[in-house]
């Protein structure tokens, strides 16, 4: 047999062995009847224990997939397709089968690791609890009389919502639209699985950051298209990488974070920004700006113009949501788009949900037109300047022998570069041990030696005893 069990995968062997030898008689290559291997054959042909094969044929047999009769070994039951007996699905199988596919298992395992203990947090990409305006919306609800009607909403979002995004969008980040283009979402989340769905076809190819959030998606793979990268420097992407890409690949859709890119938080310059819109104008693609950052401006001198101000051909899909700039719980996003586009992703919307459910909607259209809105923005800088500088103040005086970086001046991210060549899934172990977690790199890009961390997420008064625990696992690495 070429197949092998994968000893390094999260399946069981056991499980492996047992799904192996199933889809081998769902595809009629064990008919009904075969005398299949001993199960020490079995066990020197896949290099595992014995035992491993007979619980292996144990799942099968509970399946009803095998008999085992005395003295003439393990053979598929002669009744396999029929109804003589009562079998359970092997669930196993049909997971395998989806369409939609999942995380990557060390982000399960991270994610895991985040729900199931008391960790210091600097992995997940939200706001912590001491950023969020809990007491903005307890007076909202107090003081505000909820008389929305609870039945399902219009497939594009409530109108209140829409017309309030619009003139928050006009006010904060200079975009002209109208709530007739405005999409709301479940969080930008769900606005990028319904661009892929919806607007693109299988085998399409497209390009996104290097690294970039993006890169951990399983929705571009999920949908069937071919992905090619845009390296993404101190400055961001070359835009000339887009003519390039398109020319060789002819690449359908450009998918950017240009405003304190996640997870490298740079900014596209100006001159980038009008250039990439020149390409998009020259070869007729559309460019997805996913902006959940530029509101998170750490200076008032810094250009941080967003694509979609400057777009005026409606060659931008403009996306942004609440769950950087408020709650990510409300799961509030929105996309604005040609009207025609919006419409596309509306009808999609409305088949899987019937539309975004009222009272978050409710609750974020008063708070953006509330004057708590610009004053609790200001607050919110505030608070993420000072979790970053404790941070970086910690971090030179902690661990800067074995970690380099480039100071943020917007958003809630801090891309490390590691010294002395430690292998970031090997820190990632110790550190989970240790009580503290962050993102290593290469789940974000294809370049490895690189670790992020979220000040953003971490309580202030946890961000030293999160470094020293950082700082005790690399001493286990290093010494």
């Amino acid at each position: 047999m070429e197949w092998k069990p994968e000893k390094r995968s999260d399946i069981p062997i056991y499980q492996q062995i047992a799904n192996y030898i199933q889809k081998r008689i769902a595809y009629g290559e064990y008919p009904p009847g075969t005398l299949l291997p001993s199960e020490r054959a079995l066990a020197k042909e896949f290099d595992v224990n014995r035992g491993t094969v007979v619980t292996a044929y144990d799942v099968l047999y509970s399946n009803g997939m095998i008999e085992r009769i005395k003295g003439s070994g393990t053979k598929v039951h002669t009744d396999v397709w029929g109804l003589t007996r009562s079998r359970i699905p092997n669930w196993d199988l049909y997971i395998e089968r989806g369409s939609f596919l999942p995380n990557l298992p060390l982000f399960q395992h991270i994610r895991g690791e985040i729900h199931g203990k008391d960790l210091i947090n600097f992995a997940s990409g939200e706001l912590a609890n001491d950023l969020m305006p809990y007491d903005i919306f307890k007076e909202i609800l107090s003081k505000n009389e909820f008389q929305q009607s609870l039945g399902y909403e219009h497939p594009q979002g409530n109108l209140g919502l829409r017309h309030n995004i619009v003139n928050h969008l006009k006010e904060f980040r200079n975009i002209e639209c109208s709530s007739q283009s405005v999409l709301i979402t479940s969080g930008a989340q769900q606005a990028l699985h319904l661009v892929t769905q919806c607007l693109l076809d299988r085998g399409d190819a497209i390009a996104y950051e290097d690294p970039s959030y993006a890169h951990s998606l399983p929705i571009f793979r999920s949908a069937g298209l071919k992905t090619f990268k845009l390296p993404v420097g101190k400055n961001g992407i070359n835009p000339e990488d887009i003519l390039y890409l398109y020319q060789k690949y002819k690449i359908k859709m450009v998918f950017l974070n240009p405003i304190f890119q996640n997870p490298t938080g740079s900014i596209l310059s100006l001159e980038k920004r009008k250039r990439v819109l020149e390409i998009s104008k020259e070869l007729g693609i559309p460019v997805v700006e996913d902006d959940p950052y530029s509101l998170m401006s750490f200076s008032d001198h810094l250009n941080t113009t967003t694509l979609k101000s400057l777009d005026e051909s409606g060659n931008v899909l403009y996306i942004s949501s609440f769950s950087k700039i408020a709650a990510s719980g409300l799961r509030i996003g929105w996309i604005v788009g040609p009207d025609n586009v919006i419409q596309r992703l509306a009808d999609a919307k409305q088949q899987i949900d019937f539309g975004h459910s009222i009272f978050p909607q409710w609750l974020a259209a008063e708070y953006l037109k509330s004057d708590s809105f610009a004053t609790n923005l200001n607050y919110l800088k505030e608070k993420l300047i000072h979790k970053r500088d404790t941070l970086l103040s910690i971090l030179e005086a902690e661990l800067s022998d074995h970690l380099s970086f480039q100071v943020p001046e917007g958003g809630i991210h801090l891309w490390c570069h590691l010294e002395n060549n430690v292998n970031e899934y090997h820190l990632l172990e110790a550190a989970l041990k240790n009580g503290v977690a962050f993102v290593p790199g290469s789940l974000l890009g294809t370049n490895s030696g690189y670790i992020r961390l979220t000040f953003g997420r971490v309580e202030s008064s946890l961000i030293e005893e999160g470094i020293l625990r950082l700082k005790k696992s690399f001493l286990q690495l290093t010494n």
